[in-house]
């Protein structure tokens, strides 16, 4: 969306501190033993309580609130009764919801307690990149730009990006123009990013894998023989440097 108002800039201030809060207390709540449904839950009562609804249940029926990915899923885990935290894991979780017509998305990737699979250097280049690729964006900036910086601050971290996966638009709905923020450089794409609009800002990283497969439950996408990760903000593109909508009370800020 387009920021037109100052009732716009405060609806979209007001659901992206409701994830960006959810989010950080999730991954708070997490711990070795509890099921992906138990997080899940837990992540509901918090939306619940400030009146906000899940996007991906709103969209497209999505089986739970959150999407919770673990280890080699890249996105879009589906909460599970039967799967439990283990001591080292990496998780993903994707927050979005809606507010009074507004939408935000907020994920991070983070290890469970002790990091004894060797993982951390993985989650800190994904947060560092986006943070970098965020500080680059400014209003009529080409996207294929900002793609190009993720990939070449990936490789040269020791990783490999996702190319099946991307940002995109957000405000009055979960995805909205653009849908191609990549994470890789693709010179055939000419859009370049717009003052006063709203976007949801992605890095999807790897150890090994390039693109992401179907797990087989109609959801859950994985990278094979890989690890990955996901961070993502919700950001208001300006002149100058951005607003990160989401940046509120981030464990992995």
């Amino acid at each position: 969306m387009s920021l037109k108002s100052e009732e716009d800039l405060i609806g979209m201030q007001q659901i992206s501190q409701i994830v960006g809060s959810t989010l950080n207390r999730m991954q708070q709540y997490a711990r070795p033993g509890m099921s992906t449904l138990d997080l899940d839950q837990y992540g509901r009562q918090l939306l619940e309580q400030h009146g906000a609804r899940s996007a991906p249940k709103l969209t497209y029926n999505f089986p739970g609130w959150t999407c919770i990915s673990l280890n080699e899923e890249v996105c879009h885990g589906i909460p599970s009764a039967k799967r439990i935290l283990q001591e080292g894991d990496l998780i993903n979780i994707d927050v979005s919801a809606e507010l009074n017509g507004y939408w935000s998305d907020n994920g991070g990737s983070f290890v469970l307690g002790q990091d004894v699979h060797q993982r951390s250097d993985l989650v800190e280049a994904s947060k560092r990149i986006l943070a970098k690729a965020i500080s680059h964006i400014r209003g009529g900036v080409l996207l294929a730009d900002i793609g190009r910086l993720i990939e070449t601050e990936a490789k040269r971290s020791g990783y490999r990006v996702i190319k099946n996966l991307a940002g995109h638009g957000i405000g009055r709905s979960l995805h909205e123009e653009p849908h191609d923020i990549l994470c890789y450089y693709d010179r055939s794409i000419k859009t370049r990013f717009r003052k006063n609009s709203v976007v949801a800002i992605e890095t999807f990283l790897s150890t090994n894998a390039t693109y992401a497969h179907e797990k087989g439950d109609g959801w859950t996408l994985i990278a094979k023989n890989s690890v990955a990760v996901q961070h993502e903000h919700t950001i208001v593109v300006t002149d100058k440097q951005p607003i990160i909508l989401t940046a509120a009370n981030q464990l992995w800020d």
